[in-house]
């Protein structure tokens, strides 16, 4: 019987998008829900099995983890990149990779919600409508701010959108920023500096790597209006966190809605869960019931064509 690994299932609910008792006489399935403590953890813990079902840019996939599960065959990620798997240990140990499908509406709607959190200080008075007080605070408007993106891809482009709908003046940077793309959606090209000085909401949808590995930094933060939000929904070390923190903590900037993290789970103790300004989520922009049914039933899909010998939807 095949060995199956199901992992990073934080809320427990792969079973509610797919009937694992059916595979049951075929698979031998295990979830982990908590997050393994280190490598050497899930090393030991995933030394048995054959193929892992694993949630993108949580567990990393590294060249040790792979060169030490000897009996690993497939790997099988949400989504058809994940930078947390290295692909070139798996070719050279010809373990198949594969993904699935993903909607990338769901990240763009996290990020409004996000903004309009920032802008009308959601947080603050729902804390303080549980405490007994009444309108504590001011917020600002949308309409006839400035929002600055950074990446103008499948997400950028919704976001840029939803801003134009707000009546907001759109403007996007990016190392690769097509200019057609700019001018189909009304957006005005700019460089990074513009950007960061004139933007009132500046918001990130630029993939991971070192490209855009701390590109912010107090050096960003502190062209930045002391007026403007930043909102990270694409990866943790795209900004600095310790430089954020500090950003925050002396009000360099009015505040920041992040979503992704530098470590993730983000430690209890971690000092961005203790700045007022900071409005945070636990990395749930893909997090829906429609993605995860996308991605447990297409997981189980190419779990079967990889052991049929016919594999589908491969990473390479």
């Amino acid at each position: 019987m095949i060995k199956v690994a199901i992992l990073d299932d934080y809320q427990n609910v792969s079973q509610e998008f797919v009937d694992l008792k059916k595979l049951s006489g075929k698979y031998e399935i295990k979830v982990f829900s908590e997050p393994f403590i280190d490598e050497n953890d899930a090393i030991e813990q995933l030394s048995d099995f054959e193929a892992l079902l694993i949630m993108r840019e949580r567990t990393k996939i590294t060249e040790n983890l792979i060169s030490n599960l000897k009996k690993l065959k497939f790997i099988i990620t949400s989504g058809m990149r994940n930078k947390a798997v290295n692909l070139d240990a798996a070719k050279k140990r010809k373990i198949i990779v594969s993904g699935t499908e993903i909607n990338t509406n769901p990240t763009c709607e996290l990020t409004w919600a996000l903004i309009l959190g920032l802008a009308r200080n959601i947080k603050p008075e729902i804390d303080n409508m549980y405490q007994g007080y009444w309108q504590t605070t001011v917020g600002v408007e949308l309409k006839g701010k400035i929002l600055g993106l950074v990446g103008l891809g499948k997400v950028g482009s919704q976001v840029a959108k939803i801003g134009k709908a707000f009546g907001m003046q759109v403007m996007a940077w990016s190392e690769n920023l097509i200019l057609d793309k700019c001018k189909e959606l009304d957006v005005l090209p700019s460089s990074k500096e513009d950007l960061i000085q004139n933007a009132d909401f500046i918001s990130i949808h630029v993939q991971g790597g070192e490209r855009y590995k701390n590109c912010f930094t107090l050096k960003e933060f502190d062209k930045m209006k002391k007026s403007s939000f930043l909102i990270n929904t694409s990866r943790g070390p795209i900004v600095n966190e310790d430089d954020l923190i500090i950003a925050l903590s002396t009000n360099v900037i009015a505040g920041a809605g992040i979503d992704v993290y530098e470590k993730e789970p983000l430690p209890s103790d971690h000092k961005l869960r203790f700045i007022p300004n900071a409005l945070l989520l636990p990395h749930i922009g893909y997090v829906t019931a429609e993605n995860y049914s996308i991605f447990y039933n297409q997981m189980i899909e190419n779990l079967e064509a990889c052991v049929s010998g016919k594999p589908k939807r491969i990473i390479e």
